[in-house]
This record gives structure tokens, sequence and C-alpha cells, in this order.
């Protein structure tokens, strides 16, 4: 039986299991806790102590990291707390750059809202003298500004537990601490593998995407251009929420709506591009399984994984699927494919990805990825940098009808769909595979088994006469969890998926950012993902070879699945990276 802790709170008795925190249980009773050090399964340090409350000890506790007991009568909104709370946030802008309408996070800053919320205006009463730091801008992928920072260490713990990549960190101390990485290196120069979950955890502007969109509204401009455009599936999932709409708000018509009016020429969709990728991957998986192939094969959509495999276990590079991710194999076929059906010069075609991914703007520039000196994918802007776009046009998102996105490069099924979320890829593959191999309709079409947000999910699935051992990681940190247990001899599989980021693409690097507080009421994982299985479920093709436009790609160009011509445009190869660069 569970062992109950009973206490009060502001007057309110609750009841919580033995080693709830204060925080969980003032939750659990409808009181807010003001927190700004604190992110949910992330970093939980009392750090930044704006969650003090009074149990009537000497010294207040941070509610964050203060365990209950039995009897504990907590109060969490007296007069002295409040002063605490205004007094810890003064001193945290004594040294902070307060350039709020130029920064990358105004009107979405946890800082800047705290100082709302507490009454806090005057923000020099501790003025004195403020460290000023270049701002790091070097990566492809990540700019970091130091002058923002307000040393909380979310991102430290981003970095370093949900990913185990552990690039920055805290260096000097008291007035001179910083977050920076090993001998004061650029993240351009570390082993950062560009996933932009350190940006997802910052509370203010100290981290934020490389901005794209001056270079693609002069694409847009530019008259020599044809100008398309690819958004992502997991877009589609988040971005009604930079315009106020709930979390987990599928926008799709919407979506092809607004590219439409931003002036691009045509409108594509990387879920057709994620179809193309099980065609070609799934053939893949099947080669190896019959003719002795490196298993087990792992997936390679998503570069954050790729460069984590690449730098911390490049003996697991034989294994990765050669197959290019879905928006650079649509892109490399709209300047082949597309342009020769349209009678267009691809190297007049500029491809602009809408990506819920900062380290997709990384990938975009590795020279594996092009050809005839072109590249495949030639700009790549966050779903929240598209969101400033259609702001800075004067569109009015929330009244536009839905569109369809052009056919062609458009059309898709729901397996490409819900590429988006931990576990959809596999799907995806299974669902064709399994009618290749047995040459049966599979119905029904879900594979609950690979669903949901556990951080590793393993499933025997039998496919006619023939029984693949699979599993799913999302998280670098479990990735290595799952790739330390195969080199170990502790597990077995013929196929994998691993998405870089928690919970998948949906809760990508640049997708927008939830706050901490919505955190405790609402996991972005896992209602992202539904918004891409409902999609899914209403779509009238559920299977990529049932794609007639891809069909159609393969009648009429490509030939067939990993084709010498497919392996041309569609695949490619990767590179052990080291982990230092000193």
């Amino acid at each position: 039986m569970e062992n109950l802790v009973k206490l009060t709170i502001d007057g309110i008795n609750v009841e919580v299991p033995a080693g709830t925190t204060v925080l969980e249980a003032a939750k659990k009773a409808g009181i807010k806790i003001p927190t700004l050090c604190y992110l949910k399964d992330i970093n939980q340090i009392g750090a930044c102590r704006m969650c003090v409350v009074d149990t009537g000890a000497r010294a207040f506790g941070a509610a964050c990291v203060l365990p209950v007991s039995n009897g504990m009568n907590v109060k969490t909104n007296t007069p002295k707390l409040r002063d605490a709370r205004r007094v810890n946030l003064e001193l945290l802008l004594s040294n902070h750059d307060k350039k709020c309408l130029s920064c990358a996070r105004n009107q979405k800053c946890e800082l800047q809202q705290m100082c709302i919320d507490l009454g806090v205006e005057d923000t020099d009463t501790f003025k004195g003298k403020m460290n000023e730091y270049e701002i790091d801008d070097l990566s492809p992928s990540i700019v970091r500004n130091n002058n923002k920072c307000i040393l909380c260490r979310r991102c430290v713990a981003a970095c370093i537990n949900t990913q185990a990549v552990g690039v920055i960190g805290p260096v000097n101390r008291g007035f001179k601490t910083q977050i920076k990485s090993a001998w004061g290196q650029s993240l351009n120069d570390v082993a950062c593998i560009n996933c932009g979950q350190c940006i997802a955890a910052c509370p203010t502007g100290a981290l934020y995407e490389k901005d794209s969109t001056k270079e693609v509204w002069d694409m847009l401009a530019n008259p020599d251009y044809i100008t398309v455009v690819q958004p992502a599936p997991a877009v589609r999932a988040a971005l009604g929420e930079e315009f106020g709409m709930p979390i987990g708000t599928s926008v799709t018509g919407k979506l092809a709506a607004a590219l439409r009016r931003l002036g691009f020429t045509k409108v594509f969709d990387v879920d057709w591009g994620a179809d193309l990728t099980i065609m070609e991957e799934g053939t893949e998986l099947l080669g190896r399984l019959k003719n002795g192939g490196v298993l087990p094969m792992i997936t390679s959509c998503s570069p954050g994984w790729i460069k984590f495999c690449e730098t911390y276990y490049p003996e697991f590079i034989p294994n990765l699927s050669s197959c290019k991710s879905p928006h650079e194999m649509e892109g490399a076929m709209i300047k082949s494919y597309w342009a020769e059906r349209e009678g267009i010069d691809p190297h007049k075609i500029r491809v602009i990805s809408v990506m819920p991914c900062t380290a997709k703007k990384f990938e975009a520039k590795r020279p594996e990825l092009g050809h005839d000196g072109m590249a495949d994918v030639d700009a790549v802007i966050t779903t929240r940098e598209l969101a400033h776009m259609i702001k800075q046009a004067g569109i009015d998102f929330l009244n536009l009808p839905d569109e369809d996105f052009d056919n062609v490069l458009g059309e898709s099924s729901g397996a490409g769909t819900i590429f988006g979320a931990t576990g959809g890829v596999m799907e995806a593959a299974l669902r064709t595979v399994y009618e290749v191999v047995t040459g049966k309709t599979l119905d029904p079409v879900e594979f609950h088994e690979v669903r949901g947000i556990k951080g590793v999910k393993e499933a025997a699935v039998k496919v006619g006469d023939l029984t693949v051992n699979v599993a799913v990681a999302h998280g670098t940190a479990n990735a290595a969890k799952l790739l330390d247990s195969i080199k170990n001899g502790e597990k077995t599989y013929q196929f994998i998926e691993v998405m870089a980021c928690p919970g998948g693409c949906v809760t990508g690097g640049g997708q927008p950012i939830v706050d901490a507080q919505t955190r405790l009421e609402i996991d972005p994982k896992a209602v992202r993902a539904k918004a891409l299985y409902d999609e899914d479920a209403g779509k009238p093709i559920r299977k990529s070879h049932e794609n007639p436009s891809v069909k159609a790609a393969y009648d009429n160009y490509l030939g067939s699945p990993n084709s010498h011509k497919a392996h041309e445009l569609l695949h490619t190869t990767y590179t052990a990276r080291a982990k230092y660069s000193k």
C-alpha cells in the first residue's frame, strides 16, 4: 500500500505519496508556486530561490527540492515570501542584459513574465558592475548569448541528462560564473549535436536558433529563383501554438495556406518525402535481412542522432541506414524529378525546409547532401522562424482557410505524417514491410507497441514467417543506453529507430517554446504526437507504398527502390567525428 503524507498548504489539506516535493503537492492543491530554474523531469536543483516557501523553519526552503513530511504546514504567499522573491529576481536582473524588445524571447521569456507576475518594475535596484560576454554565433544551428543567461542550469541539465552530450557547463566562480564549453570554445568547435534541446530548456534569450529568415526573404524577393517550400510533419502539430492555439492543435490546412501567402512558388510536403524514405529504408532493411547485411539497421532521419552516432558511437556507423532524411530526399527529388518534369533549370530552384529541428540547419550544410554542385536543401527555418515570418507578413493565420499542398510532391499517407513522433518511423516502416513480405493486407495498421513516450520501447513483430526484434529510443541519452546494451551483448535487434529529441520531432529544438509552468500541466511530447496520430487515422491512405504520387515517381523516374538512380539521389554516407578539437 502506498505510503501517504498529510500536510497543509495555505490552509488546504493535502495528501500525497511520500517523496513528493512541496512544489508537486502545491500543484495538486491548485496552488501555483513561481519557478525559474526548475524544469520538470530535467532540472530540480533549487538554485534560483524563486520557489521559496515558509514551513516554520529558520530559513525559507526551495519547494522544488523540499520533500513533504507529515504535519507540515506550508505557506507560499506571505509578505516576507513575496519580498524575498522580488529581491532574488532583482539580483538576477542586476547582471542581465535587459534589451527585451530586441530579444529572441521577447514576450515568451519566463524571466520577463516573472517580473510582471511579481510586480518588479525597477530593474536597477542593485545597479552596479555587469559582466559582458561576446555572443557565440559560429554554430550553424545555435546562438549563445551569455549576457541573457541567469545561470539556472536548465540547458546544462538538458545537454547532460537528457542528451548525454554534456558540452556545456558552469565555469569560474561567484560573480564570474558563466555557462560555457570546455576551454572557452564555441559550440561550433565542440561535440555539440545541434539538437537545440538547450534552447527548449532555456527560460530566457540566452540560447536561440541561428536566424535564417532574412536569407529566405531574400530568396522570395529574387525574381530569378523558383522558391519551393516543404514543411516537416511535426510542424503542423505545433505551429498553431505561436498564434495562441492550444498545444496539440493540428493546423495542416492553415500551414499550406500561410506558406502560399508568403509567396513561395510551390508548397510541397515533407510527408511525401517520408513516404519515399519508407520505400527506400524498408527495401534496405529487407535486403540486409535476406543478404546478411549489417544488423541491427538503425534509422537515419534525425540529424542530431546521426551526429551523436558519428561522434560518440562511430562503431555503429555501418549500422546506420544509408537513406537521407525525408526533407533531404525530397529536396533532391525537387531538383531532379520535379525540375525535369516541369522543364525548369534546377540551378534556379531554391528549396526551403520548415523544420521542428535546429540540427537540420547543420544537416543542410553537409557536403554529402547534394548533387551536380547543388545542395539538396538551400535553407532551413524552424517552426518558430516560420511563425515570425507569418507575423512579419501581416498574415491573419487564425482566419486562414484550409488549403491543400501542391500535387506531385505534396500527396502523402498517414504513415508519412507520424514520422514526427517517436516510434512513427518504425510504425510506418512496419506497415510497408509487413505487406511487402507477406503479400497480405495489414488490418489494423497500428503498431501500438512502438507508440508512447517511454524512453526505450521494444517489440517482437511477426512478419510472415519472420520475427523482427525492434526497438525505439528517443533522446540521445536513451539511445546511448540502447547502444551500450547491444555492445554488451545484452540485447539483439534487427531494426532500431532513434530520434535525437525527447518525444521525437514534435518536441524538437525548433518547436514553439513551452514554459516550465505549462510543462507541469501538459506533456507536449504526448499531446503533439496525438495530433499526428489523429491525422494519420483520418487519412484515406495510411501506408507509404500506397501513395500514388510516390508510385509515379518510381514508375516514371527512379525505377525501383534502392535502384542505382535512387542511390545516387536518395542515399548518403556518414563520417566519424572527433569528440574534441583540442
